[in-house]
């Protein structure tokens, strides 16, 4: 039979047990729509850590949205503090948070598109997007080489598909985004996100070899 000092133990061990389950989040174990919408709906009501995971794990697509539409880092960087600015003034007003990507996806676009101006620019590929790329023998270090290299793979790019230009600039030309993310955003199945960057890229390694540039 238990004694008095064990009967107490129990119960300490109930009520940390107890309180440790009440001070997980809502969000806790939840994945994809299902938690960027708990996660607004607490921020609604000012739990700051809800704001927070949505913020961390949200902001490289926002970011890859950004680039995508030719901003250069610095600019980018103005825009993805615009776009959760913009975010938090409407968060009240936000009808359906479960499509929460896609009106981050949108409000990025057109804030990209607004500050957009040619100067902004770069002329440059990501160094990831240049190793999806890169032959056997390499590529060339020569300043006026990449120049020629960056020309010929924009010239290729530009010859995809609007579904492909959008999947490989938010998956490859600034860094991989979390395709779960990138699925919602363009409203494709996850499990075909890979399969159709890989074929895309293939796409555009047939346009480079039909211009040498991937000699």
């Amino acid at each position: 039979m238990a004694n008095g000092a064990d009967r107490a133990a129990d119960r300490r061990c109930c009520v940390d047990e107890l309180h440790t389950a009440d001070d997980r989040p809502p969000w806790d174990g939840l994945e994809g729509t299902e938690r960027h919408a708990v996660c607004v709906a607490a921020a609604r009501e000012g739990n700051r850590n809800a704001l927070d995971v949505l913020v961390a794990e949200l902001t490289p697509l926002v970011w890859h949205v950004a680039r995508g539409q030719g901003l250069d880092r610095a600019a980018a960087e103005d825009v993805v503090q615009t776009v959760w600015l913009a975010f938090l003034r409407k968060i009240d007003s936000i009808k359906e948070p479960r499509a929460l990507v896609g009106y981050l996806v949108v409000t990025t676009r057109r804030e990209a598109r607004r500050t957009w101006t040619p100067n902004k620019r770069e002329t440059h590929l990501s160094d990831e997007f240049a190793e999806q790329l890169e032959s056997d023998t390499g590529l060339p270090e020569d300043v006026t080489l990449m120049d020629d290299r960056d020309r010929r793979l924009w010239l290729a790019f530009g010859r995809l598909t609007t579904k492909c230009q959008e999947l490989l600039r938010l998956t490859v030309l600034a860094g991989r985004a979390e395709y779960r993310a990138v699925a919602e955003a363009l409203a494709m199945p996850h499990g075909s996100i890979g399969p159709t960057r890989g074929r895309c890229l293939n796409q555009l390694r047939s346009y480079l070899d039909t211009e040498g540039g991937s000699r």
